[in-house]
C-alpha cells in the first residue's frame, strides 16, 4: 500500500471565542494539507488568523473562552481534534513543534538554554540528565552556535536576538518532529541573521525530512522559501496555490495587494515596478464577521452579492485555489 505523502491534513477547522462583545469568529473554515519535507507558507495581515490556527492545530486554545471544531486536522492520519489532553502532550515537542514569534517572551529566563532543551528529550525521548544535556550541545552545534560546551549553560539574556532564535529552533527540532510550525522566526532579528536562519530551517529539513509551515507577513520572505502559499484574511483562506503561481498570477485583490505593499517587487516578469501601495481599511473585527465577503469594504471589484455571501474556493490554475467573486477583475 502506497504512503500517504500528507503528513497534515487540515479540514473546515474553526476556532471562536466568547467575547462580551458576542461570538469572534478567528478561523473560518480553513482547509490545507502539507507533504513530508515541503514548506507551505501562511500569509496575512495581524489578526487574520494565522498564529490561531496554529495554536487549533495544537491544541493551545484555551477551553475556558475558546471553541475549537471541524471535519479533522489529521497528522499521520489521526484526528487530532478527538485527542485528549495526555496524547497531545505527546504530540507537541515530538512529533509537531513550534518556533514562537518571540523567542525572549518564549524562553524560560530562569534556565539555562541548555536545560531547556534538555526537558524537551527527557520528556519525549527518555534520555537521563547526562544524554538529554549532550543532546542539547549537538542541537546547539547542529543550528551553528559558536562554542556550544560553554553556550549550554547561558541564559537567555546573556544571548543576543539571533542566538535565542537559533536556540529555539534548536528546542523545535531536538526530536526530529514530522511538522514543524515557525510562527514569524525572525521577528526579532535583523536581515543578515534572517537570511541566516531560512537557510539553517532549509539545511536541517533537508537532512531530517520535516515539513515546515511557515507563517509571515512577508510575501518576500516566502517567494524565497515556501514551495506553496496560503494566503489568509479575516480566518478565511482567500487564495492557495505554487508560490510562482501566485506570484506571477495573483487572483485575489488581497493577494494583489499584498504583493504590491512589498518595496521592488514584480508580481510578472518583465512587469514595469510598481507604485509602492497601501491596502485600504483594516481586518475587520472578529465579532463582526458574517456570512458576506469580510473584504468587501476594502475591495475596489466588490459588487452586490460580495455582501450578501462569502465566494467558494474554486480551483483556477493547477493547484490554484480562490475565494473571491471578481477573481477575473483586472489588477
Amino acid at each position: 500500500m502506497m504512503e500517504n505523502s500528507n503528513i497534515l491534513n487540515v479540514s473546515d477547522l474553526r476556532v471562536e471565542f466568547k467575547t462580551r462583545f458576542g461570538i469572534a469568529r478567528v478561523v473560518n473554515g480553513v482547509s490545507f494539507s502539507i507533504d513530508r519535507g515541503e514548506t507551505l507558507g501562511i500569509v496575512g495581515e495581524s489578526g487574520c488568523g494565522k498564529s490561531m490556527t496554529a495554536l487549533a492545530i495544537l491544541g493551545l486554545v484555551p477551553s475556558e473562552t475558546g471553541r475549537v471544531y471541524g471535519k479533522h486536522v489529521l497528522l499521520d492520519g489521526e484526528n487530532l481534534l478527538q485527542a485528549n489532553e495526555q496524547r497531545l502532550r505527546e504530540v507537541r515537542g515530538k512529533e509537531i513543534s513550534m518556533i514562537f514569534q518571540e523567542p525572549m517572551t518564549s524562553l524560560n529566563p530562569v534556565y539555562t538554554v541548555g536545560n531547556q532543551i534538555a526537558e524537551t528529550v527527557r520528556v519525549h525521548e527518555g534520555l537521563g540528565r547526562h544524554e538529554a544535556l549532550n543532546k542539547a550541545v549537538e542541537m546547539l552545534r547542529a543550528v551553528g552556535i559558536p562554542a556550544p560546551e560553554s553556550r549550554v549553560r547561558e541564559y537567555p539574556h546573556q544571548m543576543s536576538g539571533g542566538m535565542r532564535q537559533r536556540v529555539m529552533i534548536a528546542m523545535a527540532l531536538a526530536c526530529q518532529p514530522k511538522l514543524l510550525i515557525a510562527d514569524e522566526p525572525t521577528t526579532a532579528v535583523d536581515v543578515t541573521v534572517q537570511a541566516q536562519i531560512f537557510d539553517l530551517l532549509k539545511e536541517l529539513q533537508n537532512r531530517t525530512g520535516t515539513a515546515i509551515i511557515l507563517i509571515t507577513h512577508d510575501m518576500a520572505v516566502i517567494a524565497n522559501v515556501a514551495e506553496r502559499v496560503s494566503i489568509m484574511y479575516a480566518g478565511y483562506i482567500v487564495e492557495e496555490g505554487p508560490v510562482r503561481e501566485i506570484i506571477t498570477n495573483p487572483r485575489h485583490p488581497y493577494t494583489r495587494g499584498l504583493l504590491r505593499c512589498v518595496p521592488h517587487f514584480k508580481t510578472k516578469p518583465g512587469a514595469a515596478r510598481e507604485e509602492l501601495m497601501e491596502i485600504p481599511g483594516i481586518v475587520p473585527d472578529a465579532t463582526q464577521i458574517g456570512l458576506d465577503c469580510p473584504f468587501h469594504l476594502r475591495c475596489k471589484y466588490a459588487k452586490g452579492r460580495c455582501k450578501e455571501k462569502m465566494p467558494p474556493s474554486t480551483l483556477v490554475g493547477n493547484g490554484h485555489t480562490v475565494a473571491c467573486w471578481s477573481a477575473g477583475g483586472t489588477p
